[in-house]
Parts: structure tokens; C-alpha cells; sequence
């Protein structure tokens, strides 16, 4: 059995109020009531490739042609949401794909990985390959490996997101900006994940927590189950007694 998630009861809280909420109104939040079967491949590949495709312009659009972004010099995508991309329009169903991993998992990760690179006093404008960038992106994706699992937010993706501060000279030069940025990306790929995953299938299996399953009822106990065959009153065959008589008088 899995170890107990603290933020189950969050979940369930966040579940009893979607159900409260209008039917068409939930549904695009992912709440059926009940879990769908797996799609088919059909499904799948036709919202993917929609999905993917729609998300990831979005980005692009906001990053590469806006004066906010542009003007701070913000790369028009972070290249490990290229990846997200193929859990969150895709495999859908898997718990690496549901948003605490998303949001928290790139997060988290992209924390360490500016961190990393401070700590190490990285000026990739000046020296693109320091001596020890080897040892810092090593580090920093390792780290963020142990932090994701602690929180319960493994997002497989994220791995390179702790790695970018350290070998990218776009993204070390945002240092701290480069948080928000994911933050709005990590959005941005909710966001539209929900809209087009829930036409026909259904994303998030959950937002925060994965509920367990009710633990199965116990077996009802059978009275007649342990009860012994009847003996007649008058037979003693198997007893004690009976035994012995046979070993007195010898076989018959």
C-alpha cells in the first residue's frame, strides 16, 4: 500500500465542490463522478495532437511576442515543456500528468536548479562552460529528483527544467525571473489541457491527491461454515476409545 498523502482530504474537499457546482461547468474541470475507461487510440492521438499543438503556440505567442517578455530577454518556450506536453495532452491518465506534478513539479525543480546555479556563481555571458557545470547540472536535477518525490510532485519533465539554470545562458540570465515564468507556463498547459482533454476524456483524475480506493468489505462469517458433519450418538468410530479397542483385539 501506498504511504498516506497528507492533502487527501483536500482533494476530497475539492471533489464535494465540484460537485456542487452545474454539471457543464464541472465537467470542464474534470469532475464525472466516476472515472472514464481509457480512451482509444483514435482519441488519444487526434485531442494529443490538438492539444499539443494549441498549448505549446500559446507559449510561444505569449513569450516571443509580447514587449513584457521580450524586452527581459524570456526564450519564447522552456524546452522541457515540449515534454509536458506528451504527458498532459497525452497520457493523461497517469498521476506524473495531474497538475500538482505539473505546476509544483517544474516549480520546485526550476527552484533548485537557480539555486544550483547561485550557489556554484555561474556567469554563463562571460564563460559558458565553467569547469564545474558538469557538477552543478548533475546536482541540481539529482536534488530536484529527491525534492519531487518528498512532495509527491515527480513530474518527469521537470528534470530537465532543474538542469536549465545551469547550462543555458538564456535561462541563467533570468536567474529568479525565471520562477514566474514557469509558473505562467505551467498555467498555460493547464489550462488548455483542461478545455481539450475534457470534450471527450477526462483530465485531471485528480488535483491535488489521489483518493485511495474504499477498502474491500470483510467476508461475512458463515455459521455453518466451521460446524462439524453429525456424528451418530452410537458410533465411535475416530475416538480414542475405539482406537484402542482396535489395537487389542488385532486385525479382524
Amino acid at each position: 500500500m501506498p504511504p498516506y498523502d497528507p492533502l487527501v482530504p483536500a482533494e476530497r474537499y475539492i471533489q464535494r465542490g465540484l460537485a456542487r457546482l452545474p454539471t457543464w461547468l464541472g465537467r470542464w474541470l474534470g469532475f464525472r463522478g466516476k472515472s472514464l475507461p481509457p480512451s482509444p487510440s483514435w482519441m488519444v492521438c487526434l485531442y494529443g495532437f490538438i492539444g499539443a499543438f494549441g498549448g505549446l503556440s500559446i507559449i510561444i505567442a505569449i513569450m516571443a511576442h509580447t514587449d513584457y517578455f521580450t524586452t527581459r530577454i524570456v526564450p519564447p518556450i522552456v524546452a522541457s515543456f515540449g515534454a509536458s506536453a506528451i504527458l498532459c495532452y497525452g497520457a493523461i491518465d497517469v498521476p506524473l500528468a495531474q497538475p500538482r506534478s505539473l505546476i509544483f513539479g517544474h516549480f520546485f525543480s526550476g527552484l533548485t536548479g537557480v539555486i544550483v546555479a547561485t550557489i556554484f556563481q555561474f556567469n554563463l555571458d562571460d564563460e559558458p562552460y565553467p569547469r564545474l557545470q558538469w557538477l552543478a547540472a548533475s546536482l541540481a536535477t539529482a536534488i530536484a529528483l529527491v525534492v519531487m518525490h518528498l512532495t509527491k510532485t515527480t513530474h518527469p519533465p521537470a528534470g530537465a527544467t532543474a538542469l536549465l539554470p545551469c547550462i543555458d545562458p538564456h535561462i541563467w540570465h533570468l536567474r529568479w525571473y525565471f520562477l514566474p515564468v514557469l509558473l505562467l507556463s505551467s498555467a498555460i498547459v493547464l489550462v488548455t489541457a483542461l478545455m481539450v482533454n475534457n470534450i471527450q476524456r477526462q483530465y485531471p483524475k485528480f488535483w491535488v491527491a489521489q483518493i485511495p480506493p474504499a477498502p474491500a468489505p470483510a467476508p461475512k462469517d458463515d455459521p455453518h461454515r466451521h460446524r462439524k458433519p453429525p456424528m451418530a450418538d452410537d458410533s465411535s468410530v475416530g475416538s480414542p476409545h475405539s482406537a484402542l479397542r482396535d489395537l487389542e483385539s488385532g486385525p479382524r
